[in-house]
């Protein structure tokens, strides 16, 4: 092989990375494990007789699902004995993610955990083919399954998703005004405005992995949970006072998002899913540091399907 095509090789790898990673990501909810499944895509791609290769975009999609989707099987008994609530892997967002509605569900934190109740194989195949748009034939051959094996597994997933995930949600600048004003008041300590941004039937899902105190249940209820927020400003959190927490507004996968920061680390992530009329239904707070460093790292991913 010649120095050039070496090169050639890598720009092409580098122009598909982004896509790669918004594949991987999707398919396993952690960035870490996304990295791993891009990084091993590389050395293939880097042995493989790209003379042959007519289509490298959908060629190096094809091999990074495949290693998504056998990563998947593989780290899929850690989740079940895990402690307390799973949640994926907050990742930072921005680009074009913000701007494509669909893009952005496709990577919430609500849309990961709906997907993780799948099989290994039907998210898979829902994300190749709701999210990327792939046809049944591409899916079949980047899995190494049947077409009819595919078309069964793609109207199982999305079955189970439209069940579990309703299509209407409130619009973006709704979204990002009730987490402005749930900012304010859980750094003010302010229950009652707290409360007014709730479902009555809000849930706060906390993943602390086992590793920091967290709780092990969801936490029902706008009462409980307004009490819960409120409280931050006022308690230890984590071994860090009160003086010493720092709160900020960010956008977290594909929506704005809250991230808590003490002396020298990200403590946690805080995301919100909402109803049609713009109240919280759902919280879902990254506690876990083993899970916390795609944001602490400070990279903004650009999620995009294209």
């Amino acid at each position: 092989m010649t120095h050039l095509s070496a090169d050639a090789g890598q720009q092409v790898f580098h122009q598909h990375r982004n896509l790669l990673f918004s594949v991987a990501y999707r398919v396993l909810g952690s960035a870490a494990d996304a990295e791993d499944a891009v990084q091993d895509t590389w050395i293939k791609w880097s042995a493989a007789d790209r003379s042959q290769v007519t289509d490298p975009k959908a060629y190096l999609t094809r091999i990074v699902s495949n290693l998504a989707l056998e990563r998947l099987r593989s780290t899929r008994h850690k989740r079940e004995t895990y402690v307390g609530p799973w949640l994926p892997e907050p990742i930072l967002t921005g680009g074009d993610a913000a701007e494509a509605v669909t893009d952005a569900e496709s990577v919430s934190m609500a849309m990961l955990v709906v997907l993780e109740t799948l099989s290994p194989l039907e998210r898979a195949v829902f994300v190749l083919r709701e999210v990327f748009d792939f046809s049944h034939a591409e899916i079949a051959e980047a899995v190494e399954r049947s077409e009819a094996a595919v078309r069964q597994a793609a109207h199982r997933a999305r079955e189970h998703v439209r069940a579990r995930r309703p299509r209407f949600t409130a619009d973006r600048s709704r979204q990002r005004d009730v987490t402005e004003r749930f900012f304010a008041a859980a750094t003010g300590g302010d229950v009652n405005a707290l409360m007014e941004l709730l479902s009555p039937d809000v849930t706060l899902w906390t993943d602390g992995g086992g590793k920091v105190r967290q709780a092990l249940r969801p936490v029902v209820g706008a009462q409980t949970v307004a009490a819960w927020f409120a409280a931050i400003g006022t308690v230890t959190y984590q071994g860090v006072e009160p003086s010493d927490m720092n709160a900020e507004l960010v956008e977290i996968n594909g929506g704005p998002g809250m991230v808590f920061s003490g002396p020298g680390r990200v403590i946690a992530t805080v995301t919100f899913d909402f109803d049609a009329d713009g109240r919280i239904t759902a919280i879902h707070n990254v506690a876990n540091p083993d899970k916390l460093q795609a944001v602490a790292d400070g990279t903004a991913h650009d999620m995009g399907t294209q």
